[in-house]
C-alpha cells in the first residue's frame, strides 16, 4: 500500500476537513506516494517510538496528537519535536496525525471514552457549525438524472437516513457563445434556450472536493454553472465531546470510583458532589474545560474530561460534578481504536499498537 492509500482509510472515519482551525493534522513528514512497510499506531509521536518503528519495521507512523504544532524555523536537534522529525525523515519513516479531526469524528476518540464507560443513548455534546453545504446546479434536462447519479455517488445527497435526496426544478436555461467558446448546445453569436433542471444537493464538507469533481467531469457544458452554500443546519454527528446514559444510575462516589477504574485513572480531581444519583455523563477527551457551559445545558451529571484549572470548577455551580481524570487518561485508549479500525480495513497488513509510554505526567 501506498501512504495516500492508508489516508484515504483514515479519512473516512475522521476526514481532516473537520479538525478545528488551530490544528496541524494531516501528513507531518513523509511522501504520500510511498510503500508502507507496517503501520504504527501511537498516541504521541516521541523519540522512543521512532526507535520502536525502526525496531518493528515500520515506515509510517499514526499519531493522534501532531509532534509538530507550531512552525519549525529550524532543524538542529535541540528539542525533543526537532529530534524526531530528523529520525523519522533519516529513516524514511512518515508521520501522520489525525488529532482533532479524530476528536470531531462520532467515531472518534469520545466515542470510544463513551463506549468503555458503556454509556447508552449517546449524542455529540457540540455539534460542529458549517459542516453541511448545499450544491445549485443547472443541467439540460436530458442529462439531469446522469448527473444526479455521480452527484450521488461521489457522497452527495445523504440526510440522516436517507439517500439520494435531491429538489429539481424546471425552467429554460440562456446564454450566448462568443467566438471563443465551443458550445455542446447552440450556435456561437446567437442566444440560446435550453429547458434545464435546476438541481438542489447537500453534501457533507468533507466531501466538496469528490462532488465538484464529479459534477465537472460529468456535465455536458463547457462552462458549468454553479453556485455553492455553506449552511448553518446543525449536523448531530460531527462535534467535540458527547453525552450519553449509564444504563443504572449510581451514586455520586459510586459513579466516581467507576470513571476512575474504567479509564485507569490514577486519581480524579473533582468539584463538589452534589449528593444527587448519576445518570447522564458528558465526555470530552483531553483539554475541555471549554465544554463546561455545553455539559451544563445538557443536562448532564458528571462531565468527564482533563486540564481543568482551579477557577474552573467553580464553574459547575451545583449544577453537575466536573471530574477531571487526567489528559492522557481520557485518550489513552485512542490508539486501541485505531488499530481495530485499521484492521478491520486492511485485515493482510502489518498494523502494530505501540507499546511505549509517552505519558509525561507520573504520580507518587
Amino acid at each position: 500500500m501506498k501512504v495516500e492509500e492508508v489516508i484515504d482509510i483514515l479519512e473516512e472515519m475522521a476526514p481532516l476537513a473537520y479538525a478545528e482551525d488551530f490544528d496541524n493534522v494531516g501528513l507531518l513528514v513523509g511522501e504520500v506516494q510511498a510503500d508502507v512497510s507496517g503501520i504504527l499506531v501511537t498516541l504521541d509521536t516521541l523519540e522512543n517510538v521512532i526507535d520502536e518503528a525502526i525496531s518493528k519495521k515500520c515506515n509510517l507512523i499514526i499519531s493522534f496528537h501532531p509532534i509538530i504544532f507550531g512552525g519549525l524555523k529550524k532543524l538542529t536537534g535541540s528539542t525533543y519535536v526537532e529530534r524526531v522529525v530528523i529520525r523519522a525523515i533519516q529513516n524514511d519513516i512518515a508521520i501522520y496525525s489525525m488529532h482533532t479531526a479524530l476528536d470531531n469524528s462520532q467515531f472518534g476518540v469520545n466515542a470510544k471514552i463513551c463506549e468503555v464507560l458503556g454509556l447508552i443513548n449517546t449524542n455529540i455534546l457540540i455539534p460542529q457549525k458549517g459542516t453541511i453545504k448545499k450544491l445549485t446546479t443547472y443541467i439540460p434536462e436530458s442529462d439531469a438524472d446522469v448527473i444526479k447519479s455521480k452527484l450521488f455517488e461521489a457522497g452527495a445527497g445523504s440526510m440522516g437516513n436517507y439517500s439520494e435526496c435531491s429538489f429539481t426544478n424546471d425552467g429554460i436555461g440562456s446564454y450566448k457563445a462568443n467566438d471563443q467558446a465551443n458550445p455542446v448546445k447552440g450556435k456561437i453569436g446567437k442566444t440560446h434556450y435550453e429547458k434545464e433542471a435546476q438541481i438542489h444537493i447537500t453534501y457533507p464538507k468533507s466531501r466538496e472536493r469528490q462532488v465538484l469533481k464529479a459534477l465537472f467531469e460529468n456535465h455536458p457544458y463547457e462552462e458549468v454553472a454553479y453556485e455553492t452554500f455553506t449552511l448553518e443546519n446543525t449536523n448531530q454527528n460531527i462535534g467535540m465531546g458527547m453525552i450519553g446514559e449509564l444504563e443504572k444510575p449510581m451514586d455520586e462516589t459510586e459513579s466516581l470510583n467507576y470513571i476512575k477504574e474504567k479509564m485507569n485513572a490514577k486519581c480524579v480531581r473533582h468539584s463538589t458532589l452534589r449528593k444527587k444519583p448519576v445518570k447522564k455523563i458528558a465526555v470530552l477527551g483531553g483539554s475541555g474545560a471549554f465544554a463546561i457551559s455545553a455539559a451544563k445545558a445538557s443536562g448532564a451529571d458528571i462531565f468527564v474530561t482533563a486540564d481543568v484549572k482551579y477557577h474552573q470548577f467553580y464553574e459547575a455551580e451545583d449544577k453537575m460534578v466536573i471530574a477531571d481524570i487526567g489528559h492522557y487518561e481520557t485518550e489513552q485508549f485512542t490508539k486501541n481504536l485505531l488499530v481495530d479500525y485499521l484492521t478491520k480495513k486492511i485485515p493482510n497488513f502489518a498494523i502494530r499498537l505501540s507499546d511505549s509510554k509517552t505519558n509525561p505526567i507520573k504520580y507518587l
